[in-house]
């Protein structure tokens, strides 16, 4: 089924980067084409081809990371986007599959098609003509400055809501429910309920999370300061200044897959999210 993979690696942990020479042997034995990101092209000797995460059009694509390193792939590789395995190196790594002992028996899964494929929402953010890359985790707008307070309207589908008064805002996906907006106090959303979430960030108004169907466009228009910073999934960043600044936030057309096995939602929830400790 696939005859080419991408490696895309934490670049400063020994052991990511030991790991991804061992898998880029081990496919290459299975007669697999192998890509590593060329930002691991001075930090590990190895014949495989180097290339851009942006150019990395390959039939699936090996994390080996965090979540982090995950959403940085979500976020530049190229569209529509090849399935993520993702192999756990990072502090939770609850989007991640399976353990780096596993990883090379994985990969023979994968080989003999003994897997399935999970396909996630992300969410499209647009400021007036600017399009912004699509967000799998998260979309955070706030005012750019440590505790300066960001006045918005909040629409849906064109029609006003609510006016919000708060450190910022994260409109999220179910995927990214677990991520920033669980850490504001948002609720944890089932894997079966697709919706977008917005969550404000210490709000000065009695306002905690609304859950939105993916179907609605969720309108921020900004009334101050005119100063907006927009930062998605963790990695992309922007910042505009200009008067009665307006995001629009809607379900995106792409979506990221996910190699899976026999992982449940809610055993990554208890093991790696709601109970796990510092490593």
């Amino acid at each position: 089924m696939f005859k080419s993979a991408g490696i895309v690696a934490r670049y400063d942990k020994e052991k990511a980067l030991q790991l991804t020479k061992e898998l880029a042997v081990h496919l290459n034995s299975r007669g697999i084409k192998v890509f590593i990101e060329d930002s691991l092209s001075d930090k590990i000797d190895t014949l495989a081809e180097t290339v851009s995460l942006k150019e990395m059009k390959t039939d699936f694509i090996i994390t080996i990371g965090g979540d982090g390193t995950i959403l940085r792939a979500c976020l530049n590789s190229p569209k529509p986007e090849p399935p993520i395995l993702g192999i756990n190196m990072g502090a939770r790594g609850f989007l991640t599959e399976v353990e780096p002992i596993e990883a090379c028996n994985a990969v023979d899964r994968i080989l003999k098609g003994d897997f399935r494929i999970e396909k996630c929402t992300k969410l499209s953010a647009k400021i007036d003509d600017a399009t912004l890359p699509d967000a799998l985790n998260d979309v955070v707008i706030s005012a750019g400055e440590p505790s300066k307070i960001l006045y918005t309207e909040l629409c849906k589908d064109g029609k006003p809501i609510l006016k919000c008064q708060a450190d910022g805002l994260i409109v999220a996906t179910q995927t990214g429910a677990t991520g920033y907006s669980l850490s504001a106090g948002g609720p944890v959303l089932d894997k079966m309920l697709d919706a977008i979430l917005v969550t404000p960030i210490c709000a000065l108004t009695v306002f905690r999370s609304l859950i939105f169907p993916t179907e609605s466009e969720i309108t921020l228009n900004v009334i101050r300061p005119k100063t907006m910073y927009i930062m998605i999934d963790g990695n992309y960043h922007y910042m505009k200044s200009e008067k009665g600044l307006t995001v629009k936030i809607t379900k995106s057309k792409n979506v990221s897959s996910f190699i899976r096995f026999e992982n449940d939602f809610y055993d990554r929830l208890s093991c790696r999210l709601l109970f796990q400790g510092p490593r």
